[in-house]
Formats: C-alpha cells, structure tokens, sequence
C-alpha cells in the first residue's frame, strides 16, 4: 500500500468528506497551523493543532463539519486528501 496524498480545491470539500473513509483523511494547512479530520463509522474527529495547544471536536454530519471550518480556516487554507 502507497501513501498518495492529493491538494483539493475549497469547492470539493464538501464532496471529498462524504465519501471521506475510515483509512483516509483531510489535512488543512493554515497561518494559525493544522487542521485533521478523520471519520469514524458514526461521526467526524477534527483535530485542530496549533503550536500552544491541540483539540479534539467530533461532528455529526457534513453539514456541521463545513460549519465548524468556516469560523476555522481561512479562504487561503490549503487543503489535502491523504
């Protein structure tokens, strides 16, 4: 098994974490520093890491995902499928 790590555009995010599966990820790298999210067989681990301190926040849906990276990230964000 390879490791293949791919940017995607801000518009195909919300398609990439719907069919997101439990061996893949989203990596978002920004100013402030990084953001993981994973997903379980029943929810979504965001995991955001900056250089003081790491949090865990679990969603329920997409939609909430999206929400949550609106007030997380800015429009300069690169973000990665891995």
């Amino acid at each position: 098994m390879s490791y293949h790590e791919r940017e995607i555009s801000r518009e195909n995010l919300e398609k990439f974490l719907k069919i997101l599966d439990s061996d893949e990820g989203i990596r978002i790298d920004d100013k402030s520093g990084h953001i993981f999210i994973n997903k379980t067989s029943k929810r979504y681990c965001i995991n955001t890491s900056t250089v003081s301190e790491e949090k865990f926040v679990y969603k329920n849906s997409v939609e909430e995902v999206i929400n949550f990276l609106k007030d997380h990230t800015s429009q300069t964000a690169k973000i990665f499928s891995y």
